[in-house]
């Protein structure tokens, strides 16, 4: 076992896009664990959005990631040693270890012994990206057979399991993303049953096409100028279901808009943001629904995996330049 713990530190605060200078690696003794605690060596760390968002000083969910502390982020690791009586050595668990290789922790998710799945669905399918997918779509979106639900960012971790949801609940299911191969590749193996690719000229007037009836649910990860494409087309009681807001987390000035906000009026749509966090108490109906899905082939997932800690802040810059699909992990020790 290695001496030394590795840690991304919040060294300053990015503006516009992260540069380097604004996280620090360094090295620490590896801690050792006080009564109560548990000692985890990091396997799988979740790269998401919202890092980008802990690292500002802006109003949040969470209380900012203050300078010089480690970076947040989501983790799936291993029990090294242990001084708590619910966990032992060995013992899978998943929590908010943060960027470094080890982490100290009092209490953690453990993961069942007997597991049917690789370990990164446990990070992603069946973790808090199927989970965002589930609650947000169907507590808030709220699809009837029929309908036409649309999804931003439909390659990425959420959107392509939000989807595939949409599909089982009946409905019309277009999706937006990046690139034509992207486009290719939700429709052919996912099931969406279109996909746009934002960035060609014509994308306003594709929107139109593939929405034939208008939009009821717009499952919203992006904002910017997509969301007032969207917005411009829909229904009468449409529910927008607010996730994030992708587009405006580098932004170093206010952002404008959405310009397409009268609509919500016009057409008595309702808008509600979510944050997976407040469904921790439901988790287990996700759990015992998402898995009967994902064991009958009827959900399918992507992982994009990245090797080494050291290479934490450029690989998260590959949601923002739309070089991942599905759930962005980066791997930092073998699985036991």
């Amino acid at each position: 076992m290695p001496v030394m713990n590795r840690q991304w530190i919040l060294a300053r605060r990015p503006v516009g896009d992260i540069a380097a200078g604004d996280l620090e690696l360094r090295e620490t003794p590896i801690p050792e664990p006080a009564e109560g605690e548990f000692l985890a060596r990091t396997i799988y760390l979740s790269l998401d959005p919202t890092n980008r968002i802990w690292m500002s000083d802006q109003d949040q969910y969470m209380p900012p990631v203050n300078l010089g502390e480690v970076m947040r982020g989501g983790t799936l690791g291993v029990v090294e040693r242990s001084r708590h009586p619910g966990f032992k050595p060995g013992d899978i668990v998943s929590g908010i270890g943060g960027w470094q290789d080890y982490a100290l922790a009092q209490m953690a998710q453990k993961l069942p012994a007997h597991r049917s799945l690789p370990l990164p669905a446990y990070m992603s399918v069946m973790g808090m990206t199927g989970a965002t997918a589930y609650f947000g779509l169907l507590d808030i979106g709220k699809p009837q057979t029929g309908e036409t639900l649309v999804v931003s960012a439909a390659a990425g971790a959420v959107g392509s399991i939000v989807g595939q949801i949409g599909k089982l609940k009946g409905c019309h299911v277009v999706g937006i993303a990046g690139s034509d191969e992207k486009c290719r590749h939700v429709v052919r193996d996912f099931g969406f049953d279109v996909c746009l690719n934002y960035r060609n000229a014509s994308f306003a007037q594709e929107l139109t096409a593939a929405c034939p009836r208008g939009i009821d649910i717009d499952f919203e990860n992006v904002g910017g100028s997509i969301f007032d494409d969207i917005l411009a087309r829909i229904n009468l009681k449409a529910r927008i279901v607010l996730c994030g807001l992708i587009a405006s987390y580098n932004a170093k000035t206010p952002v404008p808009g959405p310009y397409n906000f009268a609509q919500l009026l016009m057409k008595r749509a309702h808008l509600e943001g979510f944050i997976v966090s407040d469904y921790m108490r439901r988790m287990k109906e996700f759990w015992n629904e998402m898995g009967g899905w994902v064991d009958n082939g009827q959900i399918k997932y992507d992982v994009t995996i990245v090797r080494g800690l050291e290479q934490a802040p450029e690989a998260l810059k590959l949601l923002f330049t739309g070089g991942n699909t599905g759930k962005l992990l980066l791997q930092l020790s073998d699985e036991p």
